[in-house]
């Protein structure tokens, strides 16, 4: 009931009309797969209707081109350069990619449990903060300690993989030793030092990932992207220029869709009306564009 009138919404505040289109560019996945069924009808309709065609686009791989995007009444960014490192951290994946070219992908490592914003949601329940965890958590540190709490960071023998699991159980171990009828919680230095943590992993893994790939740069997309720890954190240890998409892009929108799908679009991908979804889709088996 409510999608058509987002996207008349979304059309009228870009001043453009379905005519102005070339294609249409929906998320085929990964997700919810009642949120993902919705757009794909809502694209396979208006696709038919307008005679257009489709391409279907990872939400992981969208996060990744947001940091092509820019305002056109901006300086167009210098474009990242390959091969380049990927880190996607978001509320549901965590992961870390070597790209070689435009839409090629191979897996270096993945979260095996919570990823990174997940962590952050669960330890930002556990102090009593609100949802989503991330900004909580973030807002809270401001006037913590990061230092006060030395939580475990899950190195993995030097794999590329994550693990925040074991830190989010830590959080709740020192939670739970706090008399709060004696003392109040010390939810700042929790904070603070919970993100400490989980920043250094991803940033640690990541600049090692582009040293030992010859990177030529860093890409860090994603919601917790918007961290502003792991973003000056990184900034400063980067051994290599760094893309880091702005904060209004970092987050799920529709314009890193948008522009992912016309990477795609002019390496002749179309897709076919019969398309279906896919809730459960890794990035690494995200297929290079195929030209109908």
């Amino acid at each position: 009931k409510t999608i058509y009138p987002v996207i008349d919404e979304a059309l009228q505040q870009a001043h453009l009309t379905l005519a102005d289109l070339d294609a249409i560019a929906v998320t085929r996945g990964p997700g919810l797969p009642g949120s993902l069924v919705v757009g794909m009808n809502a694209a396979k309709g208006l696709a038919l209707a307008r005679g257009l065609p489709m391409i279907g686009i990872s939400h992981l791989e969208g996060h990744l081109y947001s940091a092509w995007l820019y305002k056109p009444d901006t300086n167009p960014p210098h474009e990242p350069k390959f091969p380049l490192i990927a880190l996607i951290v978001s509320g549901g994946h965590t992961e870390l990619a070597l790209m070689k070219s435009h839409l090629n992908y191979q897996h270096l490592g993945a979260t095996l449990d919570d990823a990174a914003g997940e962590a952050f949601d669960k330890v930002a329940r556990l102090l009593g903060l609100e949802y989503p965890g991330g900004p909580s958590i973030q807002n809270a540190s401001v006037d913590g300690n990061p230092q006060a709490y030395n939580f475990p960071r899950a190195w993995l023998n030097d794999s590329w993989d994550f693990s925040f699991s074991g830190l989010k159980t830590a959080v709740m171990r020192e939670v739970r030793q706090v008399d709060t009828s004696v003392k109040p919680l010390p939810v700042a230095d929790l904070a603070a030092s919970f993100q400490a943590a989980v920043v250094d992993v991803l940033v640690t893994k990541t600049i090692k990932a582009a040293k030992q790939h010859s990177a030529k740069n860093i890409v860090v997309a994603g919601g917790v992207s918007a961290n502003r720890a792991l973003r000056h954190s990184i900034q400063v240890q980067a051994t290599c220029p760094l893309h880091i998409p702005p904060i209004w892009l970092c987050t799920d929108n529709a314009a890193m869709i948008a522009g992912a799908a016309y990477f795609r679009f002019v390496q002749g991908q179309r897709d076919q009306l019969n398309m279906d979804v896919l809730p459960n889709w890794p990035l690494s088996e995200v297929p290079a564009p195929i030209s109908s």
